[in-house]
């Protein structure tokens, strides 16, 4: 058996996706970076193509491993962080995603929002039921945009 002496860290961020390989001293021992686009295709609305992401993180880690040349099965855990509140809705028939990341950062369903309080949702149900409020920020009005406007 391999012994495990590693621990790799996944950051998949807003402009980008880092995988780290530390050693049990905490000690940094290889590390690896690609930014990723950023989709604006009107005022206030920020995307992500997910399959990039999924690529580059894919990239990340094994040019991590290979630049600490370490053998993967060294890898004792793999820690992961990632967008928050950025949403995908992925087919499950095909596995490939309905639309693209709709990022933490967009406004696009700010009027929606809106309605959700104005009709008392908000503090009837919402805030009750989840803790949280009726923010762009927040995935659920996200998936009602997708599926109500992406056929």
């Amino acid at each position: 058996m391999v012994e495990k002496k590693y621990v790799a860290a996944v950051d998949q961020g807003t402009t980008g996706t880092r995988c780290m390989i530390f050693d049990h001293e905490s000690n940094v021992i290889a590390w690896e970076y690609e930014e990723h686009e950023q989709i604006y295709p009107k005022p206030g609305w920020v995307e992500h193509n997910p399959l990039e992401i999924w690529e580059k993180t894919q990239k990340v880690i094994k040019a991590a491993i290979e630049k600490a040349k370490i053998d993967p099965n060294e890898i004792a855990a793999i820690g992961v962080t990632n967008q928050r509140e950025t949403t995908i809705v992925w087919d499950p028939k095909t596995g490939k995603p309905v639309y693209n990341a709709i990022v933490w950062q967009d406004t696009r369903t700010k009027d929606r929002c809106q309605e959700l309080r104005e009709q008392n949702l908000e503090e009837s149900l919402i805030h009750p039921t989840t803790g949280l409020y009726s923010y762009t920020y927040f995935s659920s009005t996200k998936i009602e945009w997708i599926l109500k406007n992406v056929p």
